[in-house]
């Protein structure tokens, strides 16, 4: 029998580091569970890996926006008053053959051989930021001084955008994935980050330099429109989501001594530990959500076509059928490839080998950097992200010996 959850999706976390525990409840009971959403419709939830990874892999199902039924979160507790349309450039939200052509455009920029020469580079930028906190004299907040900087940096230098100008995209960014902008704040946001790109396509079609837009637009194959929102998709992608990961996680080691301890005591496992911190924070509520094209059986369950299917990503990285050895703990010396933190399928997050690159680097020179680094504030009292789309802490106060 097919559990239908009556009531809204589970959204509160009971502990910083963990998903609502009614995921792991409803996970035990069925992989595959019917849920209501806000305008009434039964759609469906789905919070087993394997089960994510099908629907994720599957051409069965499509990730135009404009097809998903209404979801909980609201703009200030109002629905949104339009489905969204895809612009020309978000290949995050296509389907093939358009999602093929836009995304081959940007595969050469991504490649694990390219990233991994970046990585000198990176550390410089690394080494700086680090250099920049301990003049701060004892205590900072991590993530504006930080965790936010190194990304920012470094995605700002790969597209070719002034950093001085990030105050044009990232305060709007802010305003775009809270969860308290009702929608007209959002799409106001949405509206000056689109002009900005736009500006800085023209002033790159003028004045080329050597940078991912100008290689983008030389290529002769993307419209203007398209460049400029493919720009967008990696500026928000490369700054938000690597930031947070790096301002959660530095609080969620310092909360795990032990495993700290094995960070520093055992430098080569630091590709792991970046894998298995993706995989313990997931640092989404939920998501992401697709509607099936077509009937289709997951698990044993009928999804017809134009039903919505919401993934949990955090529920499936939990999922003990993949990571044996109770997933609900930290373990640097798991084994925690396969996870789903950067999705699966065609839309598998682009950048995931930078943001790897620069989580290695950034945890294992600041914790070499700062060997006594300790919360400047009681635990309870950091402040979480419960409000944003993208999870993680909105400040960091930590403390060293200068």
């Amino acid at each position: 029998m097919t559990e239908l959850i009556s009531d809204k999706l589970p959204t509160t976390r009971t502990n910083p580091f963990d998903p609502p525990p009614e995921i792991a409840q409803i996970r035990e009971r069925a992989t595959v569970s019917r849920l209501k959403f806000a305008d009434g419709h039964l759609g469906w939830l789905v919070t087993g890996h394997h089960q994510v990874r099908e629907v994720l892999g599957s051409p069965k199902f499509t990730n135009d926006p404009g097809e998903h039924h209404l979801l909980e979160v609201r703009f200030q507790g109002e629905a949104p008053k339009e489905k969204r349309k895809i612009k020309p450039g978000m290949f995050l939200n296509q389907d093939p053959p358009d999602h093929t052509r836009l995304r081959r455009m940007l595969q050469g920029q991504f490649t694990v051989r390219r990233m991994n020469q970046l990585s000198e580079w990176i550390g410089t930028i690394v080494d700086d930021q680090l250099k920049h906190l301990r003049s701060f004299d004892g205590k900072a907040d991590l993530v504006q001084e930080f965790a936010l900087p190194v990304p920012s940096l470094v995605i700002c230098a790969l597209l070719g955008v002034d950093y001085d100008e990030r105050h044009r995209f990232q305060e709007d960014t802010a305003t775009l994935l809270s969860l308290n902008s009702t929608f007209d704040e959002a799409m106001a946001a949405m509206a000056r980050i689109e002009e900005f790109m736009r500006e800085l396509v023209v002033r790159k079609k003028e004045n080329p330099g050597d940078d991912m837009i100008s290689d983008l637009i030389a290529t002769g194959e993307p419209t203007d429109e398209e460049a400029s929102n493919m720009a967008l998709l990696l500026l928000l992608a490369g700054h938000e989501t690597t930031a947070n990961m790096l301002g959660i996680g530095t609080f969620t080691l310092l909360q795990h001594p032990d495993q700290l301890k094995i960070l520093r005591d055992e430098p080569e496992v630091i590709d792991n530990a970046v894998e298995e911190l993706m995989r313990y924070l997931s640092i989404i509520h939920f998501g992401p959500v697709r509607t099936a094209t077509e009937d289709v059986e997951i698990d044993g369950h009928l999804i017809k076509a134009g039903d919505t299917v919401v993934m949990h990503v955090p529920g499936a990285n939990r999922d003990p059928e993949k990571f044996p050895g109770n997933p609900e703990e930290l373990d640097l010396r798991r084994p925690a490839t396969g996870h789903v933190a950067f999705g699966h399928g065609i839309h598998q997050c682009l950048g995931q080998q930078l943001a790897r690159i620069e989580m290695r680097i950034a945890f294992a020179k600041l914790f070499q950097e700062f060997p006594d680094l300790r919360l400047d504030i009681a635990p309870e009292e950091v402040p979480l992200r419960t409000d944003m789309g993208i999870y993680g802490v909105h400040a960091l106060p930590v403390a060293w010996s200068s």
